[in-house]
Formats: C-alpha cells, structure tokens, sequence
C-alpha cells in the first residue's frame, strides 16, 4: 500500500488524498509559481476542467478512413470519457456513430438506432463536452447549405473549430447511413453501397461540426451533421434538410486533440497523397 499525503483545496472542497508522485509535482508547481500547494491545486484543477470544456477530441484520420482503416482504434467506454457529444463511425464502418447527452447511438443502414454497446469497436469519431457558448433561432432553414450559411454568421473565425447543435421539427430529412465495408474496401467503394433514406415532420437534434479548410488532411472540412429524433428511434448521417425553425447552440473549440491508432492497420496504412477528391466523393448522395 502506497503511503499518501493531504493537500487541503479550498472552493468548497474536501481534504483530497494525494500519492507521493502526485505531491511532489504539486509541490514541484507551487514552488514554481509561488502558490501555496491549495491554490496550486485549485488552478490545475480548473485548467483542466477549462480545456475539457473546449477540447475537441478527435480518434484517427479522415485520411485513414478513405484509405479503408476501419479496425477498431478505441472503444465506446473510452470515447466516452473524452465527452458527451460527437458523431463518428463503427468498426468495419458499420453504422453512423452519434454521441448525445452522453448516451452513444448507432443508426444502422434502414436509420434505425440503438444504443451501442461500451465495448464496441470506434475507427474514427469526433467528440467534445459541449456546452453552448451562443444560443440563437435560426428559420426558416430550406436546405443543409443555408443552414451552413447561417451558422457562418455566428463562427467567429474561418480558422476555429466549432460544434453545433440544432434542435427542432424538421418539415424535411435526407439521410443516410454507412453500410459494413466488405473485405479490402477504401472508403469511396464502401460508401458506394451506403443506404439513404428520407423522413418527415420529424422532431430531433442535429449535431455536429465545422472543421476549417486547412484540416482537410486530418478531419472533413466544413459542416458534418448527424442527426437523432427526439423519440430516440431514427437517426443518421444528414445529406440535406428543411426546417421552419431551429433552436442553434454553438460552442467553439479553443483545443484539438487527435488520437493516433497504434493498430496494425494504421500503422502499416499508405497515408500519403491528397485525400479531397475521396472526401468529396464518399460526403455526396448517391441518388
């Protein structure tokens, strides 16, 4: 058994128990900084919670995507400790990945969803612990691309990462959602044979992002939304819509953090070249 010592944080908190390795950094700190050991605490505490708040936290490359990376490169426990909100996809790019309130979805090819099981397999996701930083109504909204122009006007930067939730009644819902990969497909053949499919009247919640044009070798630029009915039983990944009104909540990320996968698959993965032409072709309908 490991011997600990206290430090006494104040802010309304309680004595906190810390091992030796851990006091001596603390200590280490304070000596630095010239804080006694609590306010050192106090401020450590509350830089991490701060950038937790404002971390995009990001699993793989949309690169190794279009390469055909789908192996799993983290679980849905593990994702989920990095936030409460995202979108991605499953492994074998089986399913559309949507992270809400902390509860992680899959909507399968026909947009039925369940809610994914904690040791399933995640290639590629994107999350963050969102808050809303700015709240508006938007409407009405005719398609994907005035609503995208729309929230261009509440970005405060072409050069920030920005996460997105809209919440309302959409009047008209094109979506899709990507089908299992066969053996030895790259992402442009898999998504050849992903299901679309179309809904109405549908009350729910788009989530997602916008990526700047110069994170196009590592994320999808632009807007990238996925939605969820507000029953819990429909979802995918969003190709266009229609909606009188949209409750918008933004919040902006001031931290981008990209796990690297150390699978077999990855690391032995040809990442070279210019990916946007894939990108562009597997982010299209097919109908």
């Amino acid at each position: 058994m490991h011997e600990r010592n206290q430090a006494n944080v104040d802010a309304g908190a309680r004595t906190v128990s810390l091992p030796p390795d851990m006091w001596s950094m603390l200590l280490a700190d304070a000596h630095r900084s010239g804080d006694t050991p609590s306010a050192a605490a106090e401020r450590l505490i509350r830089a991490a919670i701060d950038g937790r708040g404002h971390t995009l936290f990001q699993v793989s490359t949309t690169a190794a995507l279009v390469k055909g990376v789908f192996s799993g490169a983290t679980t849905v426990r593990e994702l989920k400790q990095h936030g409460d909100f995202g979108i991605g996809t499953f492994e074998g790019l089986d399913g559309e990945l949507i992270l809400l309130d902390g509860v992680c979805y899959r909507a399968t090819a026909d947009g039925t969803l369940t809610v994914a099981g904690d040791d399933q397999g995640v290639p590629f996701a994107v999350v963050t612990q969102f808050s809303g930083d700015d709240e508006s109504q938007l409407g009405p909204v005719r398609s994907l691309a005035e609503l995208g122009a729309s929230l261009d006007e509440l970005r405060p930067s072409q050069n920030v990462f920005m996460a997105v939730r809209a919440d309302g009644n959409l009047a008209r819902l094109s979506m899709r959602a990507a089908c299992r990969a066969n053996p030895g497909e790259d992402l442009v053949a898999a998504t050849s044979h992903q299901s679309e499919f179309a809904a109405a009247n549908v009350p729910g919640t788009l989530l997602g992002f916008w990526s700047p044009p110069y994170a196009r070798s590592f994320n999808v630029p632009g807007y990238h939304f996925h939605f969820v009915s507000a029953d819990r039983s429909l979802g995918g990944h969003v190709l266009d819509l229609s909606a009188d009104t949209l409750d918008i909540a933004v919040h902006v990320e001031s931290d981008v953090h990209v796990a690297l996968p150390d699978t077999a698959e990855f690391l032995a993965a040809d990442l070279r070249g210019d990916t946007a032409e894939a990108l562009d072709i597997a982010e299209s309908p097919r109908s």
